[in-house]
């Protein structure tokens, strides 16, 4: 029992800052904005979040640090995107190689020094306690931030009335605007929310997953997996963030098999979560094919469970809106 809550400990340590970059993203394309900066935006907030900690000597001021550079890329994108028009694919992708050099550029005097990390919150009556006692009695403060972060985006986007405008921003813009919200602010605020959001989950991989900076850093590819898992989720912050933890238990499961398997090699094991999760995501995906969705209307059960599961983009995601022509 024991080395299971062991492992559980690890999948949420390791799945931690994957839920907080997924949620930024989940809440930005919930209003209809694609940032397709996330890649490139981890990484330079992990390496501000370690600069600023390693300067100032206190980590969570290197957590604000990460999230504020978050932030900062996210806003650029929507100036350029939502209030000048240009393409938020192409800001984005250009962004995302931008921010990658400018990390290892930037945090090049920081590379492989000693600096301070958000060490481990203990709690007082889970020592000793069965199972829950070795997940949480000793735990990273980024495990605790991400699922409070999940209960908190759940509870945001559909029981408050601002939840209700996020959504239809991102479902009916023209809608929106005619029922007096201001889409384009409105917008702008869930980019400048998410990418805070990425950049905390920077600064938890330099700050406390793998507490350091340097290259490669270790959440190299993070962005476009959180990007992948927010489409797995079907937009819905709950169902991403099990995304983001099962992508995790792959990739602490590919470390016990390594010890199961020693004759493999050990670039197998870590290389396997990736087409994993892209198999996942092209068997959730079976639901539109044609042959599919025919079985599903012959067996009653089969579409239950497939409603479970849904997976229906915002209608509006990644369509300008122009308010002086109404959309």
């Amino acid at each position: 029992m024991e080395t299971f809550a062991l492992t559980i400990a690890a999948v949420l340590m390791a799945g931690a800052p994957l839920v907080l970059a997924t949620l930024g993203e989940t809440l930005t394309e919930k209003a209809g904005i694609i940032n397709l900066s996330l890649d490139g935006a981890i990484l330079l907030s992990a390496m501000a979040a370690f600069a600023v900690a390693s300067t100032t000597g206190s980590p969570w001021l290197g957590v604000i640090g990460g999230a504020a550079v978050g932030a900062a890329v996210a806003g650029t994108l929507g100036l350029i995107g939502i209030y000048l028009g240009q393409s938020q694919l192409a800001i984005g992708f250009i962004l995302t190689l931008l921010c990658r050099d400018l990390a290892y550029f930037l945090g090049h005097s920081f590379s492989r020094q000693p600096g301070p990390d958000l060490g481990l919150w203990s709690i007082p009556g889970l020592q000793g306690a069965p199972f829950l006692g070795p997940i949480f009695a000793n735990a990273s403060p980024v495990i605790y931030l991400g699922l409070a972060a999940i209960l908190f985006c759940w509870w945001w986007m559909y029981r408050t009335e601002g939840g209700m405008r996020l959504r239809a921003v991102g479902e009916s813009p023209r809608a929106a605007f005619g029922r007096g919200i201001r889409v384009r602010l409105t917008r702008f605020a869930y980019c400048l929310a998410g990418g805070a959001l990425v950049g905390m989950a920077g600064a938890a991989y330099s700050l406390a997953v793998k507490p350091g900076w340097g290259r490669p850093q270790g959440c190299e590819g993070a962005g476009w997996i959180a990007l992948a898992i927010v489409i797995f989720g079907g937009w819905h912050p709950v169902r991403a963030a099990l995304g983001a933890f099962f992508f995790a238990g792959l990739q602490v499961s590919g470390i016990y098999l390594q010890e199961v398997f020693p004759s493999i090699p050990a670039p197998v094991f870590q290389v396997a979560p990736f087409p994993m999760m892209i198999l996942t995501l092209l068997a959730v995906n079976l639901g539109r094919v044609g042959w599919v969705q025919d079985l599903v209307r012959r067996h009653p059960v089969l579409g239950k469970l497939s409603g479970s599961w849904s997976i229906e983009a915002p209608a509006a995601l990644g369509q300008d809106f122009d308010p002086k022509k109404g959309l």
